[in-house]
């Protein structure tokens, strides 16, 4: 009777025993059919999506050719990398890989003092620009620490590479309108933590308190950050980055690893990318890694910066422009003398995050973010205070020997001013873009980004740009310039934050760190420097010009750029003749509505012509 009853039930049994071993036989090929389903679903959705409005789906439409291309790279390196390897073999011959070298330096060579010469005909303040990167890179090279073991290969192709970049990003329409639009979605990205914020402080705390409204996007991005290192995104793209360094510039895998890592994570994060290396790194490397650190800013911070209304696409480009200038310069200073472990080519291995899924990485990140947060706060709470604190000291002491207005914000105006010259900007910006740069290096850079929003606003906003002797914003190629050369976490605060993360690390290297770390936080400093230096020689102003007699022709009650810069012209075309009466010449010469765009523009500006 049991007999049967179990005969019974393997019977029963039998259809979901061949159920089961058909769907294991062919379960790879459901998965692709399903796949493929999918991603007909989705190629239908997107073509959709263009045809119905292309701009609006223009996002969409970047995202999946940026994902295609990193499939179609894997399928190549798969099938075909060996390959290409074996073709490369001829290259790798000592005398014709010397004779292409000279070739490519001497093409180089010719090619930039060509250029120029032709592109600095028509604006010759940029050789300034360039007169500043050979100043810094001098100075650098009499500091170093063994001349004779300089790289010169590193160097030039560090620098060389960080042009390259600045000329595909600022000078041609594609790479600019390309970073323009990165920059855009960012904004609009970090735009969504307004949901969150408000929710938490209310509409009122988020509009108009500055805690509620940019420390919070720190915990966003943040959060954004930890699950794109889930998912390995992170990781794959700074080993890519790291290994075009290291096949370019000659560097060893963990320094360039690590410099690679700070153009995405903080200089306490990055070197937990190569913590296992670090005990024997030489000391070379291990200034590197220093520096990448003090010449980058995170990604996390970035998006605070973005959020004061600094130029985001500016704050970008000069981020990834630091890497490979940071390689170079520190390799100049603190060339290597030491045996390296890490020479070989196929780099370190980054392995993705410990988190289970992606709402623990997501919850992780925002967590980890909250004391980045707390630091941020705390420190633009403590240097204003100290800020305020040392100005009433240095007013008071300057009082007392009749010096009306002393603060450190006019001493650095005044000891920093002929090298922000150097880099480009005008004379009358200098003493306002000298403040900044000594409030970032003897503050922090949040305090001098803060202040570099504060005079775009006011320049955005059309309030007049001197008021008596005191100039009030800088000009567009000034804010450009400093947002470059503030990019950046050199000061002397991070001094403790770098030795305090490392030391935690490697402790019974202590000694080696503290010897190099201000020669790091120099050379950090001057990578942001000659940042500055790039963009100003090549900056050119982009966008059409507003066509002021248009623009006057209409009825405006509001100050803004553009009514401060097309009232100023109409002053300056404007002439007062005997009877007090107003005359005009150039544009408006014959123009029915120039006296009335006059008493406009005199009702939101003061001008000799308007009395």
């Amino acid at each position: 009777m049991a007999e049967q009853v179990n005969l019974g039930s393997r019977r029963n049994l039998q259809p979901y025993s061949r159920a089961r071993s058909f769907c294991k036989t062919y379960a790879g090929l459901f998965k692709k059919i399903l796949l493929s389903l999918l991603c007909l679903a989705y190629a239908a959705y997107l073509l959709a999506a263009c045809i119905l409005d292309f701009q609006r789906a223009l996002a969409l439409f970047v995202l999946t050719c940026l994902v295609l291309l990193v499939l179609v790279y894997r399928v190549l390196e798969r099938f075909f990398g060996k390959k290409l390897t074996r073709c490369l073999k001829p290259f790798k011959n000592s005398r014709l890989k010397l004779w292409m070298k000279w070739v490519f330096a001497g093409v180089s060579l010719v090619g930039l003092i060509l250029w120029l010469a032709l592109d600095t005909a028509q604006r010759p303040e940029q050789l300034i620009s360039f007169a500043g990167i050979c100043m810094f890179v001098l100075i650098l090279f009499a500091c170093s620490k063994r001349h004779s073991a300089v790289s010169w290969r590193t160097v030039l192709w560090g620098l060389g590479l960080q042009f390259v970049f600045g000329i595909l990003v600022i000078r041609t329409d594609p790479g600019f309108n390309a970073f323009q639009w990165l920059g855009d979605q960012i904004q609009i990205f970090l735009n969504y933590t307004v949901a969150g914020s408000s929710f938490v402080f209310g509409d009122m705390l988020v509009q108009n308190a500055f805690a509620f409204q940019s420390l919070p996007v720190i915990l966003f991005f943040g959060c954004v950050m930890s699950i794109l290192y889930y998912l390995g995104v992170v990781q794959w793209v700074i080993q890519k980055i790291a290994w075009f360094l290291q096949v370019t510039m000659g560097t060893t895998a963990t320094e360039t690893l690590a410099v690679a890592g700070n153009i995405f994570v903080g200089m306490s994060e990055a070197p937990l990318l190569i913590r296992p290396y670090l005990a024997d790194m030489t000391l070379s490397e291990i200034h590197a890694v220093m520096t990448g650190g003090f010449a980058t800013i995170s990604g996390t911070v970035l998006g605070a910066f973005i959020s004061f209304g600094i130029d985001a696409s500016s704050l970008i480009s000069a981020s990834v422009m630091a890497a490979p200038s940071a390689l170079a310069l520190s390799k100049l200073l603190y060339p290597e003398v030491e045996e390296s472990k890490f020479k070989n080519k196929e780099g370190v291995k980054l392995p993705r995050g410990k988190e289970k899924n992606i709402l623990e990485a997501a919850s992780k990140g925002a967590t980890d973010a909250v004391g980045l947060l707390v630091n941020a706060a705390a420190n633009l709470i403590a240097f204003l205070a100290v800020l305020a604190f040392i100005n009433a000291a240095l007013s008071w002491l300057g009082e007392l020997v009749d010096i009306q207005g002393l603060t450190f914000q006019v001493i650095c105006s005044y000891i920093l001013r002929p090298m922000v010259f150097m880099m480009g900007v005008e004379w009358a910006d200098c003493p306002m873009v000298a403040e900044m740069v000594g409030i970032k290096f003897f503050t922090n850079e949040f305090v001098a980004y803060q202040q570099l929003a504060q005079y775009k606003n006011k320049r955005l906003s059309g309030v007049e740009e001197w008021i008596g002797d005191e100039k009030q914003w800088i000009s567009v190629r000034a804010e450009i310039i400093t947002t470059f050369s503030l990019c950046g976490f050199a000061n002397l605060s991070s001094i403790g934050i770098t030795l305090g993360g490392l030391t935690t690390m490697v402790p019974h290297r202590k000694s080696d760190l503290s010897k190099t770390v201000i020669s790091a936080l120099f050379t950090g400093t001057c990578v942001s420097l000659i940042s500055a230096c790039v963009a100003g020689i090549l900056y050119v102003p982009r966008g059409a010009e507003t066509d002021c007699v248009s623009f006057l022709n209409t009825s405006f009650i509001n100050r803004t750029y553009e009514t401060y810069v097309c009232c100023r012209e109409l002053f300056q075309s404007t002439s007062l003749n005997d009877t007090n009466s107003p005359s005009f010449s150039g544009p408006w010469e014959d123009k029915e509505f120039s006296a009335t765009a006059l008493a406009n523009c005199c009702e939101l500006y003061t001008n000799a012509v308007c009395a």
